[in-house]
C-alpha cells in the first residue's frame, strides 16, 4: 500500500432538514484512503453509506468538513468546477448501471472521455483495451437492452475506467446480479486495485466481499469506525453452508429462541418453506 493518501476527509457531515426534523445522514466522519486500497464501507440500510460516497466523489456537497482527492480540496470548489474534477479523478459504478440506452457498448464506455483533453478520439485505444480486458469484444456494437446484468456492469466498470481516474467509487455494484456474476464483478474491481494501483471504495451489504478488501469500515447512524477482526461472529448459512458474518448479515430469520442467518434472500426463502429439513439435517 502506498504511503501517500488519495482521499483525506476531515470532520465531514451532511444534514438534511432543520430543527427537530433534521437528519444527520453523515455525522463528523474522518478517514484517509491510500493509493491502491480496496476499502469496503458496510452498515445497515439508511446509515449514510451512499451519502458519504456521493460526497467523496463530489456529487454532493457536505454541510461541514473538508474532502481532498489526489491533493485537490473539492469542498471549496465552485459547482461549475466539479465536473472537470470528477472526470479526471473519479470513476463511478452504480447498482443500476446507469447506461445510456441509445448508445452502444463502446459509445457508453467512451462517453466520459469527451470531458478530458483529447476527447473521444484520444480515448479509443483505451476503450479497445478495456473491451478486451473485460471480455466485451463480441458485444462492442450492442445496445444495453440486449446485455445481461453482468455485461452491463462490466460496461459500467469500463466506463468508470476510461479516463484512468485514481479513484473508483462503487455503490452496491453487485446488488442487481446473481451470486456468481456478482463474484466475477468483485474480482474485476479487486484486479483493478492491484494491477493499476487505483483505489476502490465500495459500498455493499455483501459480506463475501470482506475476503478481498484491504480494510473494512462500518457506518451506522452517520458515524464511522474501523472493523476489527474480533468484531466478526462467523456462522454458516443452514441452506448452502456459506460462511457469513452474523454481525453484518442482511438476511435473517428467528424461530423460538434460535436465529438463522442466510447469504441471500433465496436461501432464506428455501429455509422458511421447510425449516426442519435444514435444522435436522
Amino acid at each position: 500500500m502506498a504511503s501517500s493518501k488519495l482521499i483525506r476527509a476531515d470532520g465531514v457531515s451532511k444534514h438534511f432538514g432543520t430543527g427537530h426534523t433534521q437528519v444527520r445522514a453523515v455525522d463528523g466522519v474522518s478517514l484517509k484512503i491510500g493509493y491502491g486500497e480496496l476499502v469496503l464501507i458496510m452498515g445497515p440500510s439508511g446509515s449514510g453509506k451512499t451519502t458519504l460516497l456521493s460526497m467523496l466523489g463530489g456529487l454532493l456537497r457536505p454541510t461541514q468538513g473538508r474532502i481532498e482527492v489526489a491533493g485537490t480540496e473539492i469542498t471549496v470548489m465552485k459547482e461549475a468546477e466539479l465536473p472537470d474534477v470528477r472526470a479526471r479523478l473519479v470513476g463511478f459504478v452504480f447498482q443500476s448501471f446507469n447506461l445510456m440506452e441509445a448508445l452502444t457498448v463502446e459509445e457508453n464506455i467512451l462517453f466520459p472521455a469527451q470531458l478530458i483533453p483529447g476527447g473521444i478520439a484520444a480515448a479509443r485505444p483505451r476503450a479497445r483495451e478495456l473491451i478486451e480486458r473485460l471480455n466485451l469484444r463480441e458485444r462492442r456494437d450492442s445496445l444495453p437492452k440486449t446485455l445481461s446484468g453482468g455485461e452491463k456492469q462490466r460496461v459500467a466498470i469500463a466506463r468508470a475506467l476510461i479516463n484512468e481516474p485514481p479513484l473508483i467509487l462503487a455503490d452496491e455494484p453487485t446488488g442487481n446480479l446473481d451470486s456468481r456474476t456478482g463474484q466475477e464483478v468483485m474480482m474485476i474491481l479487486f484486479d483493478i486495485t492491484r494491477d493499476e494501483n487505483r483505489s476502490v471504495v465500495l459500498v455493499t451489504h455483501d459480506p463475501r466481499v470482506e475476503e478481498i478488501a484491504d480494510r473494512i469500515l462500518w457506518l451506522e447512524d452517520g458515524k464511522l469506525r474501523d472493523r476489527k477482526s474480533e468484531d466478526h461472529s462467523w456462522v454458516r448459512d443452514p441452506v448452502c453452508g456459506m460462511r457469513i458474518d452474523e454481525w453484518t448479515a442482511v438476511h435473517t430469520w428467528e424461530r423460538s429462541d434460535s436465529k438463522y442467518v442466510f447469504c441471500s434472500a433465496r436461501c432464506k426463502e428455501r429455509f422458511v418453506e421447510a425449516p426442519d429439513q435444514y435444522v435436522n439435517a
